[in-house]
C-alpha cells in the first residue's frame, strides 16, 4: 500500500498558481504527481466560502490551517522509560492509584497514558521476567484492592455512657449539604493489637485531613490533641464536630466549650454516619496497613503522610487537591 505524505508549502503554492491558471484538478495533480483526490481534498477543506478571500484558494493559508489543525490534534502518548519512572513514583511514594496519575498530570500539563494503559502495564509487569519489566515487578502491590477485603465481625460494646451526647440526628441539615468548610468528622485509626493508634480529623466539605500520632487511646490525652491542633485556626472556622461512640471522646464537651462548637455522635456501628473520615482512613491505610505498629512510626512520616493525602488528587474535585479546594472555597467566600 502506497504511504500518504502530506502536501508541502511549495505544492500549495503550485496549486494555487495552477488553478488560477485555469487548469482541472487532474491536470494540476498530473503536474504535482499525486493522486486527483489528494486535489480534490485539499481545495475542498482550504478554499473558503466567505470573507474577502471567497472561492479562492491561497497556498500560504492552507499551510497556516494545516499547520494549526496540527498542533490541535491529539497525539499519541507512548509508555516511556521515564513516564514509567513518574508514575512508579508516584504510586509508591504517594500512593495515587492510576486513575488519579493519568487525570492529574494531564490536567498539569505533562503528557501521559490513559490509566488503562498503566493497569495493563502492571499486570503485564507482574506475570512477565522480562528485564525490562523486573525492575515492576512489585507495583501491582500499591494498588489499593490489590488484596482480598475482609468481612467485619461483631464488637461487643464495653464503651459506656457519653456525657452530654447529642446525637447525629439532631446535626444541622447545613453540615449534610457540603456547601461550608468547618464541619469536622473525628475517628481513631487503631494499629497493631489496638495497641496503638493515630487520631485523624477530616473537614467533610474539602477533605482537608489532619493527624495526630498518640501514646494512648485515653480521652485525656485525645482531648489535649485536640485542642492543640484545632486552636490553630481562627475560631469561626469550626463549626462542628462528629464523633462515633468510642469512649475515648468521652470528654468531647470541654472541646466544644473551649471552641465554641457543637459536637454530635454517630448511631452505634453506623460506620456511613462518619464516611469522610472513613474514606480518608482508607487512604492512609495504603501507607500503614493493617498490623502496622503505630508506635514504631515516626511523628516525621506521620507530618509527611498528612502533607501527601492533602495534596492528593480528588475525582470530585476535578482532580483539584483538597488544599486546592480549601483555597476556592475561601477565594469563594471573599468574593
Amino acid at each position: 500500500m502506497k504511504k500518504y505524505k502530506q502536501l508541502t508549502l511549495g505544492q500549495r503554492y503550485q496549486i494555487q498558481s495552477l488553478v488560477q491558471a485555469g487548469l482541472n484538478q487532474s491536470d494540476i495533480a498530473e503536474q504535482l504527481k499525486v493522486h486527483r483526490s489528494t486535489i480534490s481534498r485539499e481545495l475542498k477543506r482550504n478554499t473558503p466560502k466567505r470573507g474577502r478571500t471567497a472561492f479562492q484558494y491561497i497556498g500560504e493559508h492552507a499551510q497556516s490551517k494545516t499547520d494549526f489543525c496540527h498542533l490541535k490534534k491529539t497525539k499519541q502518548v507512548r509508555l516511556t522509560q521515564d513516564l514509567k519512572a513518574r508514575i512508579a513514583s508516584l504510586m509508591e511514594h504517594e500512593k495515587w492509584s492510576p486513575e488519579l496519575i493519568a487525570k492529574r498530570l494531564t490536567k498539569e500539563g505533562e503528557y501521559c497514558v490513559s490509566h488503562e494503559t498503566i493497569y495493563k502495564w502492571i499486570w503485564e509487569a507482574k506475570h512477565s521476567n522480562h528485564r525490562n519489566h523486573k525492575a515492576y515487578k512489585h507495583l501491582h502491590k500499591h494498588l489499593r484492592h490489590n488484596g482480598r477485603r475482609q468481612k467485619r465481625g461483631n464488637i461487643k460494646d464495653n464503651r459506656g455512657a457519653i456525657t452530654q451526647r447529642v446525637d447525629i440526628e439532631q446535626r444541622p441539615e447545613v453540615v449534610d449539604q457540603r456547601s461550608r468548610v468547618g464541619d469536622i468528622e473525628v475517628d481513631l485509626m487503631m494499629g497493631a493489637h489496638h495497641k496503638s493508634a493515630l487520631l485523624v480529623m477530616t473537614d467533610r466539605t474539602t477533605l482537608v485531613t489532619m493527624i495526630e500520632k498518640l501514646e494512648s487511646k485515653n480521652a485525656e490525652e485525645i482531648n489535649h490533641k485536640m485542642m492543640k491542633r484545632l486552636t490553630k485556626f481562627n475560631s469561626s472556622w469550626i463549626k462542628t464536630i462528629t464523633f462515633d461512640n468510642g469512649k475515648e471522646f468521652a470528654k468531647h464537651y470541654e472541646i466544644a466549650k473551649l471552641l465554641k462548637v457543637r459536637t454530635y455522635f454517630t448511631r452505634p456501628y453506623t460506620s456511613q454516619d462518619k464516611g469522610t473520615v472513613e474514606n480518608r482512613i482508607g487512604v492512609i491505610r495504603r501507607f500503614f496497613p493493617k498490623k502496622t505498629d503505630l508506635r514504631k512510626i515516626s511523628e516525621q512520616r506521620i507530618k509527611e503522610v498528612e502533607r501527601l493525602l492533602n495534596y492528593r488528587p480528588i475525582r470530585k474535585f476535578n482532580y483539584n487537591n483538597p488544599i486546592e479546594e480549601l483555597k476556592n472555597k475561601c477565594v469563594a467566600l471573599m468574593g
